[in-house]
């Protein structure tokens, strides 16, 4: 087949395609500020993989599918003078692991559910539904670089939280 700007246009990718700027992320509980949603700047949708166990079998190696791992989820938040979000965030991981006296509280209260909601351009929800993820809590909290040259900016810091699982959509575990 030639090349066809007027066959690519009609392929089933009306608006040039789904756009990553458009999404929120939202945290239930734990102290996180609801604007958490308008400061979560940027996230990603982690992957997820099968791992391979390879079998013997008359001197062969056969691979068959092995257990699902998941990668951290990563996200960048826009700083606020008030610090709120870094501040709620700290605090959490405090509950996990003091800074001074290695303590921490009840485990079952650690964890909370995540939740990445992508939008289309007229700003639906896009059908194919979110992300959530389950048993959510921070493991590493980033720094935020202070620069007398940065004038025009704005501090950012990253958080990147470990969980159990996500789901997408309708789908359910099991």
């Amino acid at each position: 087949m030639a090349f066809s700007v007027s066959a690519f246009r009609s392929s089933g990718l009306p608006g040039a395609g789904s756009r990553p700027n458009l999404f929120h992320c939202a945290i239930a509980g734990q102290g996180i500020p609801k604007n958490f949603q308008m400061l979560c700047k940027i996230a990603a949708i982690p992957p997820s993989t099968l791992g391979v166990v390879e079998v013997p079998y008359f001197g062969r190696m056969v691979k068959v599918p092995g257990n699902r791992t998941f990668d951290n989820l990563s996200v960048t938040v826009i700083n606020d003078e008030g610090f709120e979000v870094r501040n709620a965030v700290e605090a959490w991981m405090n509950k996990m692991n003091t800074h001074v006296e290695n303590k921490s509280t009840d485990p079952t209260t650690l964890h909370t559910e995540m939740t990445i909601v992508h939008y289309t351009r007229k700003g639906d929800e896009m059908s194919h539904g979110g992300w959530t993820f389950t048993n959510c809590f921070p493991v590493a909290l980033g720094e935020i670089g202070l620069d007398w040259g940065s004038n025009d900016t704005i501090e950012e810091f990253t958080v990147d939280f470990a969980y159990d699982y996500w789901i997408h959509g309708s789908n359910t575990p099991g």
